[in-house]
């Protein structure tokens, strides 16, 4: 236990290592090539900004993991060997996947991909996982349901797989927010497959939080004017998105009924930290659609957006969303050995409505009050 602690702390520190390294060669030849995401009436920052900081993501995380449990090989481990071939079939198209996705989000930044091949994409994406074995056996009491038959949870999953995908790059519109809710989310994965003894998939969440680490920095303190900033694109949210995933199948696939030591029922422990990110696409998405638009087209109707309309800055709406996001996981974590899952999940939709009603209570009321004042 203590040696793969180790090697997950230093998988982190590793990705930190690699993606200090490689962001700046990014940086460097987007300015070179003129690789920008350009301001526009929906885009909320100001100046050049490269956008293709997500292509350190992929090969920095496989790195350093690979090159850890490589010497892990080496130091003669007993475990690495039974543990590599024990999940070799779900890494192995895991990283199929990841490709896929990786490729598809590199060509959408550099000349634009349509999102209906994005979607079939993202639905091969999803066969990959599940030829995997990672799909959805089991509901772990949710809506009543344990154990489903391959019918219902194969469906179930690649509607899973691409709506996560989607939420994690529909989130990505203000500084921070993608990386910290994400961030967030692979160290309480990688905590949780540390205790039910799966080192391979907590070195991943690590190198995953690794990673970020770094982006944040340059995405959130970086200054354009010094060529510093940069965006992880849609290379980055979707990779990212993918991990997320994957982490979330494999953890519904191989943890108990609940977690030990802290009894957690597992589902709730898989979704949790996906839930602000994947309740406001579905927000969004029904409120394009009553209100006749295009549900995939871009807007400016997110969380984000409502508390950017109250007046905060972006690190402070970025700030609070993230923490939001830590309060949900932990509390759904820990109120899971006491409340029912149903009932917890519906706390949990109630508690985003009457947030997102409040929020945009706020926001009519700061709006009436400007008008008054450009009136007197």
């Amino acid at each position: 236990m203590t040696f793969w602690v180790i090697n997950s702390i230093a998988a982190m520190l590793l990705s930190i290592l690699f993606a200090g390294i490689l962001i700046p060669q990014i940086l460097l030849v987007s300015f070179r090539r003129k690789l920008f995401d350009e301001p526009d009436e929906r885009k909320i920052h100001r100046g050049t900004v490269p956008r293709l900081g997500g292509i350190a993501f992929t090969p920095v995380i496989c790195f350093s993991v690979s090159l850890l449990l490589g010497f892990a090989y080496l130091m003669g481990d007993i475990d690495i060997e039974y543990m590599m071939r024990t999940n070799a079939q779900a890494i192995s198209f895991g990283f199929c996947a990841l490709l896929m996705m990786y490729l598809t989000g590199m060509s959408d930044d550099l000349v634009g991909v349509r999102y209906r091949a994005k979607f079939i994409i993202q639905i091969f994406c999803a066969v990959l996982l599940i030829g995997g074995g990672l799909w959805i056996h089991d509901m772990h009491g949710v809506l009543g349901l344990h154990a489903i038959s391959p019918f219902l949870g194969i469906p179930l999953t690649m509607l899973i797989v691409v709506y996560v995908i989607n939420a994690i790059n529909l989130i990505d519109g203000i500084d921070g927010l993608a990386s910290g809710l994400s961030g967030a989310a692979f160290v309480i994965y990688g905590i949780a497959f540390l205790l039910i003894g799966k080192p391979v998939y907590a070195m991943i969440s690590f190198a995953c939080v690794g990673v970020l680490i770094q982006f944040f920095y340059y995405n959130v303190y970086g200054n354009p004017e010094k060529r510093k900033k940069i965006f992880m694109g849609d290379t980055g949210s979707l990779t990212i998105g993918l991990f997320l995933v994957f982490l979330a199948l494999a953890l519904l696939q191989y943890a108990p009924e609940s977690l030990p030591i802290f009894r957690t029922n597992s589902l709730i422990l898989a979704i949790s930290p996906l839930i602000i990110p994947s309740f406001d696409v579905v927000r969004v998405f029904f409120r394009r659609i009553m209100r006749h638009g295009n549900p995939f087209l871009p807007d400016k109707t997110h969380i984000h957006h409502k508390l950017l309309a109250l007046g905060m800055n972006q690190r402070l709406a970025m700030t609070l969303i993230v923490f939001s996001a830590v309060f949900f996981s932990i509390s759904n974590i820990l109120l899971s050995r006491y409340i029912e899952p149903n009932i917890l999940l519906l706390l949990d939709i109630v508690a985003w409505t009457l947030t997102n009603v409040w929020l945009t209570h706020l926001r009519k009321v700061r709006e009436r009050k400007q008008r008054e004042m450009q009136n007197n």
